[in-house]
């Protein structure tokens, strides 16, 4: 399929956990056009890295055709892994350049799983800094987080 007959997909996600590792939520919205879909969940015991990973498969897993997609993320870890450091790993049988085993192994592959039909520019953008569909999915993590209702991972309002 040529470029230029792929849907033009915007997709920003974020998770994160409380306390970390601990209680966990994930999100993300998907827009196309003038149609927008939010997605989100959550997990009892895991890392906020384990969550920001989630966000991007889930999303990237919910295009049902090869898309061109702009994904915005606050997370180095994703935007770096998917950019910079899995080529290496993979070189390396998924150890890092220490040979250590790969964090997440099993979430790097169905990102990468999730990624490979689609034509994906991968953004990075300053967490809580006011970017408004940043904190739109800050907001549907953290309460994707605390509709697990684990005790001690509630924030404190007021």
């Amino acid at each position: 399929m040529d470029s230029e007959d792929r849907k033009r997909v915007e997709i920003w996600t974020d998770g994160g956990c409380k306390p970390n590792p601990g209680a966990g939520g994930w999100a993300a919205v998907l827009r196309f056009g003038d149609t927008e879909r939010e997605l989100s969940g959550g997990e009892r015991e895991t890392t906020n890295n384990r969550m920001e990973l989630t966000a991007a498969a889930e999303a990237l897993e919910v295009l049902k055709r090869p898309c061109r997609v702009r994904l915005h993320t606050d997370s180095e870890y994703l935007r770096n892994g998917i950019t910079r450091w899995h080529s290496g790993w993979v070189r390396r049988n998924w150890r890092n350049a220490k040979g250590d085993p790969v964090a997440n192994f099993a979430l790097w592959q169905r990102v990468l799983a999730a990624a490979q039909p689609h034509e994906i520019e991968w953004l990075w953008v300053r967490g809580h800094a006011g970017d408004v569909m940043n904190e739109r999915v800050d907001v549907l993590a953290t309460r994707a987080r605390e509709s697990l209702n684990v005790p001690g991972t509630l924030a404190r309002r007021g």
